[in-house]
């Protein structure tokens, strides 16, 4: 940080031969601060975080001018109307089509992340909270270790507790603080994260989650422009086939109700195996000493992956495969129906996909968002196989049979299904399967299946009922168990 300079956004008179003395000039830093460092909000400080991602996004920022603003409308609407003719999900775009600047983006898209991000933020927070107090425990027990005790300064060790008593009382305030530390420490990372994402990303639902607003439909123009600079193709043409992608995510997210809550679980599940390497937390711990504020770069270097560079339980590589495949069949149904619209209609439409492809299967700071924290990246690995499963069902049973797959998870290809896309569609048609049917015996099956702990009908109110001898059961039907959303066993 220069000298002058104060954090937050803040100004004071930067001359250190005029001090500035203006007491009013300074409370709203002092507000500020201790409206950071009093957050009570999560495991998050989400104020920090939203003001460094606008400040991050806000540095090469502009205002969407009328024109990118009309372009951009008129790509999506016609966009839309396209798509009719590519899938049976009806238009999801009912809270109208906009064009955002990056700083939009980090507003418009943030409770989403925080959605997102919390489950984990918190179980992390949980894990270096129990690896510490084990730590403190033993410091308690046995008290302070030499050669820890030798580092501080000679004024902090004379004032330590020397006994375990006194080192146990000092654990309550200690874990206190740790929270509101580790609120800044993951603000400040993800602030500088989706800062950064904001830059970058095309649309709102660039990186397969629905992070717009409910039934919005937008692009980013400043990060189109850039994303096109090196494309030999026209700029309108970039622009519809990246509203065709937006608006068809839209109306994926909009129709199939359980997908937000499916994708988010699976994060969650991973999040609650999550485990910190004790050794790699020490180190961390220690590198805070010579952290430099001013580099944005070394809090993630800090706190870095590698603090959590455990094996996967078995749990979480379920969770994990059962995000991945999600993702991949997301991205991978968007990849198809965008190109069946496309097709035809834009001249570049095969080369505009292969670089979308690329694009996504190298990953970009929504990644590093998640790998930094916990090692979970979002990228969808397996986008191609995904898009050759929708394109076969689309060759064999139509638009209407691959769509309806939506209706419920157990219906979804499964990760060996990625593994063969033709195998998995003749053996749907060895099977006679119809996605509707299955749909609505499993519907059938919940509905007479018994709910435990619920009220039975008397002997009198049951139809057909000839006495007390008469205890034949109800046929029970199937019982709808099936496998994970995603297909993952």
């Amino acid at each position: 940080m220069a000298a002058g300079d104060f954090p937050f956004g803040f100004s004071g008179s930067g001359d250190p031969d005029k001090p500035d003395d203006d007491l009013a000039a300074k409370i709203p830093l002092f507000t500020e601060l201790e409206k950071l460092l009093s957050w009570q909000g999560g495991p998050v400080n989400w104020d920090l975080a939203r003001q460094i991602a606008i400040k991050t996004a806000s540095t090469s920022d502009a205002a969407v001018s009328s024109t990118s603003a009309t372009s951009v409308a008129e790509a999506l609407r016609l966009a839309d109307l396209w798509l009719d003719d590519a899938t049976t999900l009806p238009s999801g775009t009912s809270g109208g089509t906009q064009a955002w600047t990056r700083v939009r983006w980090v507003e418009a898209t943030l409770p989403v992340w925080r959605t997102l991000i919390d489950p984990v933020a918190e179980r992390v927070s949980g894990a270096m909270g129990e690896t510490l107090q084990t730590g403190l425990r033993g410091m308690a027990e046995n008290g302070l270790p030499p050669e820890m005790r030798a580092m501080l300064p000679p004024e902090l060790a004379a004032q330590l507790p020397q006994d375990a008593a006194g080192f146990q009382a000092l654990l309550g305030p200690m874990m206190g603080m740790l929270g509101q530390v580790g609120g800044l420490l993951f603000g400040s990372q993800i602030g500088q994260a989706l800062g950064t994402l904001a830059t970058d990303v095309l649309a709102s639902s660039e990186v397969g989650l629905p992070l717009a607003p409910d039934g919005v439909s937008a692009l980013v123009p400043a990060n189109v422009e850039a994303f096109g600079t090196d494309l030999d193709v026209p700029l309108d043409e970039i622009t519809l086939y990246l509203a065709l992608r937006e608006t068809a995510a839209a109306r994926l997210f909009a129709h199939v109700p359980w997908l937000r809550s499916g994708l988010l679980s699976a994060v969650e599940e991973y999040a609650r195996g999550i485990r910190v390497d004790p050794e790699q937390l020490q180190r961390s711990v220690e590198s805070f000493r010579e952290l430099d504020p001013s580099d944005p770069e070394a809090l993630t270097r800090a706190i870095g992956g590698e603090l959590f560079d455990i094996p996967d339980t078995p749990e979480q590589q379920r969770a994990l495969a059962r995000l991945e495949t999600l993702l991949a069949l997301v991205e991978g149904w968007i990849d198809a129906v965008t190109q069946a619209a496309a097709g035809g209609r834009l001249p570049h439409a095969d080369a505009l996909r292969e670089t979308v492809r690329r694009r996504r299967a190298v990953g970009g700071p929504s990644e590093q968002t998640f790998s930094a924290l916990v090692g979970l990246t979002l990228r969808p690995r397996r986008l191609r196989e995904a898009a050759a499963v929708w394109e076969a069902l689309t060759e064999t049973g139509g638009v209407d049979e691959r769509d309806a797959l939506w209706e419920h998870p157990d219906l979804l290809p499964g990760p060996t299904d990625l593994d063969d896309p033709q195998a998995f569609v003749r053996g749907r048609e060895a099977g006679g399967e119809n996605p509707v049917a299955v749909i609505e015996a499993l519907a059938a099956a919940q509905q007479r299946a018994p709910v435990e702990g619920a009220p039975q009908p008397s002997q009198a109110e049951q139809p057909g009922d000839a006495g007390p001898d008469n205890d034949e059961p109800d046929d029970a039907g199937p019982d709808g168990d099936g496998p994970d959303p995603a297909g993952a066993t």
